[in-house]
């Protein structure tokens, strides 16, 4: 392997005869663990610039149509993570001279903060080719690793190891992509209607710092416009803080027909019935939490469990009486010659948890000192409201705590793990990818919350009839389980996006749950609608849910706020241009100052007179502007309880992925008063 040192060349073809396709390597060390970069690739012509932002390939951008650029993604490596990107260098247009291969970081890290900074080139026979180190990164936030270039008929590389200070936009604006700078555009839009501001300032090299912005954006890459046609104008950038985890395509079946079913490690097929359920989800899950270090730990560390070897068992008999006890299974973790020791109850398919049987787990561990019993169904436990009453003997100086896990929960940390946070070893995350396809399997049982309970078909009718009074204790468990499906929702969505979603509630600090719960049932009764916020990481405002159920309507919402500066036809006209993509029907309504409501109006309406959203009044001050799809609950299949879940499920996703995700996110105006106080 040839050992480059920086602005040195070599031709590909003196290292390989099999160079026509080449994988490049880019990886660090974090001392701290938590350093990493995103890597970036820039196709020039022959005047050193893109022909258009397509040329510009990055995590949102990860694949040339041509299949001349492929990034990989981060591959476990002997110290960490490798982020690799295949070239098939026969594929690439004649119009490209240049290929960069680069790398940024954000939120003002710079590389000198990491170590082990290499890159190396490899053939499409896995052979390494070079290697090239950087031992001088510096402060910069940006690094041009090195890149390919022709000569003549042949590809070379250079070692370049040159930095920026600008991060990833700086570099990408330096050759040629157009980069929109929220600031500017917002301040143009403000002067006049419509018009759009990008910033195509060059950035200055690190060994030559000249003042100009940072930007905090980058581009959503566009197509390649024709030569010579009118140049489209570009999209706005989506932020490059956050690295966004695309589907994968799928790939190709080697299958005679599509009935083939692809064997699995944890195979659903044979599971007839609800023991059968339990006893296979409760083997896979511990195996997979003994053998996924970090796995397990996510599960247990919140149990009190310490950071050491795990053990698990299933099927374990222990003695109780005249009538030995068979919990589902026990955890078993050491560190320092200590050991941890958990009881496990599973339940699969809906079932209830058994409160003898749980109580029955509870005696056993505090006789055998054992630490925990932990519950595990598809229910969701809530603060104050216990899915299991047993009994602790305070007798006892053994104290054991009593712990529940929902099939949400599991499934939600796993969806963490493989699919945003990453896993180090490549078994673990195959592991981690065959335990997520069993939990989301149709046969597994391990579906989540599914049943509204006994008291959701009475609550409705008495509230269809007007017969359902306060202090209705069947309001309350309607109230109950409305909580448990909003939380399972929040890990559903929080799972999908890799982001924090949170149910909010609004009450004073200090507030009894079970007290905030009787208000929630007694308003139940007066105006038949369920309430619930969900606070969603980098969302511009709260999503709120309403089921009425005197009408039978869902009721998706958000509201954002209006901008700090600009004209209110300018808001008006940049929310509208934002919602290019969302549904037809959704409901646009101006928020005004004093007023219980302004104009409003359907976005298909709206989208030829976006002025319709002005009030009539110039002198009335606009706040905002509420967002509102409707849907109809529950569904013709199924029974009633588990129509209403899957209806609210499925407002909840499609409004979030239709509208919310195309929303600016706005300086909120300074408020006039305060906000009452919210815990979560």
């Amino acid at each position: 392997m040839r050992e480059m040192v920086k602005g040195s060349n070599v031709a590909l073809a003196a290292l390989s005869e099999n160079a026509g396709s080449v994988i490049a390597g880019l990886s660090w060390v974090s001392p701290t663990g938590d350093g990493d970069a995103d890597v970036s690739v820039l196709l020039l012509d022959a005047n050193g610039k893109v022909r258009s932002d397509g040329d510009f390939y990055f995590y949102n951008n990860p694949v040339a149509a041509d299949g001349s650029v492929q990034l990989l993604g981060k591959t476990p490596s002997e110290n960490g993570d490798e982020d690799r990107i295949s070239f098939d260098l026969t594929a690439v247009s004649p119009g490209i001279d240049r290929i960069v291969v680069a790398a940024s970081r954000y939120d003002g890290a710079g590389f000198g903060e990491l170590e082990d900074l290499k890159v190396t080139l490899a053939d499409a026979g896995g052979d390494n080719l070079l290697s090239f180190a950087i031992d001088d990164a510096g402060t910069v936030s940006a690094i041009i690793f090195g890149e390919l270039y022709r000569r003549g008929d042949e590809w070379k590389f250079r070692a370049v190891g040159q930095g920026y200070d600008c991060g990833l936009a700086g570099l990408a604006t330096d050759f040629g992509v157009d980069i929109e700078d929220d600031a500017a555009a917002e301040e143009a839009l403000s002067g006049s209607e419509g018009n759009e501001q990008t910033d195509t300032t060059a950035p200055t090299p690190a060994a030559e710092p000249q003042p100009r912005a940072i930007l905090n954006s980058v581009p959503t890459p566009r197509p390649a416009a024709e030569e010579g046609g009118p140049r489209k104008k570009s999209a706005r950038p989506r932020t490059a803080k956050k690295k966004v985890t695309l589907p994968k395509v799928a790939q190709k079946s080697l299958a005679d027909n599509d009935s083939w079913t692809q064997a699995r490690l944890f195979p659903v097929s044979a599971l007839k019935s609800d023991r059968d359920r339990e006893m296979r989800a409760t083997s896979v899950l511990l195996s997979v939490m003994a053998q996924v270090p970090e796995f397990g730990r996510r599960l247990t560390a919140a149990f009190g469990a310490p950071a050491g070897r795990m053990e698990t068992f299933t099927e374990v008999t222990l003695p109780h009486g005249d009538t030995p006890r068979r919990p589902d299974g026990v955890i078993r973790v050491e560190r320092a010659g200590k050991l941890w020791t958990a009881l496990v109850e599973t339940k699969t398919n809906g079932n209830d948890l058994k409160p003898d049987q749980v109580q029955a787990y509870m005696d056993i561990a505090a006789r055998r000192g054992y630490e925990a019993v932990i519950t595990l169904s598809n229910d969701v436990a809530l603060e104050g409201s216990p899915l299991v009453d047993v009994k602790i003997d305070r007798r006892r100086k053994h104290k054991v705590a009593l712990w529940h896990l929902s099939w949400a929960e599991v499934t939600y940390q796993a969806q963490m793990l493989i699919r945003h946070e990453g896993v180090a070893d490549k078994t673990h995350a195959w592991l981690l990818r065959e335990l997520l396809h069993y939990l989301q399997h149709d046969n597994s049982g391990c579906h989540g919350f599914q049943n509204m309970g006994s008291a959701w078909v009475p609550v409705r009718n008495g509230i269809n009839d007007e017969t359902l009074s306060q202090g209705d204790p069947r309001a309350l468990d309607v109230v109950e389980s409305w909580e448990r499906l909003i939380r399972q929702i929040c890990l559903s969505l929080g799972g999908e996006l890799g982001q924090k979603v949170l149910p909010v509630q609004r009450a004073k600090r200090g507030t009894d749950p079970k007290a905030r719960r009787g208000r929630l049932a007694d308003q139940l009764c007066l105006d038949g609608r369920l309430p619930a916020e969900l606070r969603i990481e980098g969302a511009p405002g709260t999503l709120t849910v309403s089921a009425d159920l005197r009408t039978s309507k869902l009721r998706t919402s958000i509201e954002i706020p209006a901008p700090e500066q600009g004209y209110p036809l300018t808001w008006a006209k940049r929310l509208i241009r934002r919602l290019t993509e969302a549904p037809a029907d959704l409901h646009i309504e101006t928020l005004v100052e004093g007023e219980p409501g302004g104009p409003r109006g359907t976005l298909e309406r709206l989208r030829p007179e976006p002025a319709d959203l002005l009030p009539r009044n110039n002198a009335t001050q606009i706040t905002g502007f509420r967002l509102s799809l409707f849907k109809g609950m529950g569904s013709s299949r199924g029974n009633a309880e588990s129509g209403f879940i899957r209806s609210v499920d499925d407002a909840v996703h499609r409004f979030y992925t239709t509208v919310v995700v195309h929303l600016d996110h706005p300086t909120p105006r300074r408020a006039s008063s305060k906000e009452p106080a919210e815990t979560r």
